[in-house]
């Protein structure tokens, strides 16, 4: 019977298999009911059923299920890309896209990567991914074939302006570099702006770097944007705190039933900034970035702005198991200096409804209230601008993309370019002759946006995505009003 292959992953769980006394007596009264149920399904059930089945996908993910949403069971092939993303590798092509339904536009490539390598450039279309015509494919069906084409060697249909006939590429995927902090320039003299994606191993010293670069100690503020970060290594989230905060002082504690009550403190030697941060986030800020986020508010040592972060505060220890699996359980929770709990609440009777703390009200080191229950709640509760429906139809046809693209081909972009009134003139008729026909009033309400995403896609298509995000976030509602807040404007 195969299922014995099996039971050394059940020990590494925590089984003591052979044990005699009243609750090991129970486990090994449920195992064996598994083995009783694998071997009836085994002889008897209607179609075949492997062993990856039973226990991978049903038996194991079954049991994590009553403990909490985030505890998981991978199999050697998700263990083994959990571990490349530790490692912070990722195989992909080393391209930038814009995807919209049934279409995917180049928007940049990175020096040395497959796309590089193959010919793509800024304002490429693709037509087709291995004879898969893509204007047939919802976006969800397009993000799924780009998923799934970063694996093999693919062979790709593009249309490039001006450029009648279509173009056959075929590019194999290759180990690209992907740094967790990818943004670093100037919102306005003095001030700083670093967007990081994720933190990993290095992500500390890149943005140490990225600070020297603007000017570090001589940075008047900086505005480190957290949005969308959903983690990474905890390590690497102390180390970031440590770059803001004195030594000594409380990052964050953990607790849980075999957990001693840990507090993690910045180190004696470390030597922090000391000019005022904003920290943004977001809904889809998580896990390591609400550790460093909930420091520096505790501790009065930066303004938060954004939405609520996402409320994840979970311990997590990776166990390899046997066959090359993993499981990754969670064992404790993380605490703000203040006594916050950063994971949200959990549904009754799961993990955590007895070790999380309670909802309320606490406090910073200077009295300051700031509220519990879950995530980091902002000092500036700042929504994202809600999308019109010009905005809405310009973005989803790309035109400002074909617009900015026919600009650079009939053009040479002079020195501190910008969109003239005149430019957008030739836009309503590029956009009048593909049957875009705003009122008068849309038109005139939406000039002005209209005229910095048009900027932002000549920069983009002309110096790379990191250039036209500069443009973006001089619109960007969190980030002027971290500006503000860093003025000491109300």
């Amino acid at each position: 019977m195969r299922v014995f292959r099996w039971l050394p992953a059940i020990a590494l769980l925590g089984v003591p298999v052979g044990a005699a006394d009243n609750g090991t007596a129970q486990i090994e009264s449920g195992i064996k009911h598994l083995i009783d149920v694998y071997t009836t399904l085994e002889s008897q059930a209607a179609d075949p059923v492997t062993p990856e089945q039973a226990f991978f996908q049903g038996a194991i993910p079954g049991m994590l299920r009553t403990l909490d949403p985030h505890s998981s069971f991978f199999d050697p092939d998700q263990f083994q890309q959990l571990q490349q993303m530790q490692r912070g590798e990722q195989k992909g092509f080393g391209s930038i896209v814009n995807v919209l339904p049934g279409r995917v536009i180049v928007l940049q490539t990175v020096d040395g990567s497959p796309s590089a390598k193959a010919g793509l450039s800024a304002g490429d279309e693709m037509v087709a991914i291995n004879g898969i015509p893509l204007s047939r494919l919802a976006f969800e069906q397009l993000v799924q074939l780009l998923t799934e084409a970063k694996q093999q060697q693919v062979s790709i249909d593009i249309r490039r302006p001006g450029n009648a006939r279509l173009l056959n590429i075929t590019m194999a995927p290759a180990l690209v570099d992907s740094p967790s902090v990818d943004r670093t320039f100037y919102l306005a003299p003095g001030v700083g702006y670093i967007h990081v994606t994720a933190f990993e191993d290095p992500t500390a010293d890149l943005i140490r770097q990225s600070i020297e670069k603007l000017g570090g100690e001589d940075l008047k503020s900086l505005v480190l944007d957290l949005r969308d970060n959903p983690g990474g290594s905890v390590e690497a989230a102390i180390r970031t705190a440590a770059l803001f905060l004195s030594p000594g002082q409380l990052i964050f504690s953990v607790k849980g039933r075999k957990t001693n009550n840990e507090q993690l403190k910045v180190p004696e030697l470390a030597m922090p900034y000391t000019f005022p941060v904003a920290v943004l986030v977001n809904g889809k800020t998580a896990s390591a970035s609400e550790i460093v986020t909930g420091a520096l508010q505790d501790h009065d040592r930066a303004v938060v702005i954004g939405e609520p972060s996402y409320g994840k505060g979970l311990v997590q220890q990776v166990y390899p198991l046997s066959a090359s699996a993993g499981l990754a359980l969670t064992t404790a929770f993380y605490f703000t200096p203040s006594g916050r709990s950063i994971q949200k609440p959990l549904q009754e009777g799961q993990l955590g409804t007895t070790t999380a703390a309670p909802q309320g009200v606490f406090q910073t080191d200077s009295g300051r209230a700031v509220r519990g229950g879950g995530g980091i709640q902002p000092d500036a509760l700042v929504s994202a601008k809600p999308v019109t429906r010009l905005e809405a139809v310009l973005d989803a046809t790309a035109l400002l993309t074909t617009f900015a693209g026919d600009y650079l081909r009939a053009h040479e972009l002079p020195e501190g370019f910008q969109v003239t009134s005149g430019l957008l003139d030739e836009l309503q008729v590029f956009l009048s002759e593909r049957n875009i026909q705003p009122s008068v009033a849309d038109w005139l309400s939406e000039r002005d946006w209209i005229q910095s995403r048009l900027l932002q896609e000549v920069y983009t298509l002309k110096f790379g995505v990191a250039k036209g995000d500069e443009v973006e976030m001089q619109r960007d509602p969190a980030v002027q009003t971290a500006l503000k807040k860093l003025r000491g404007e109300p």
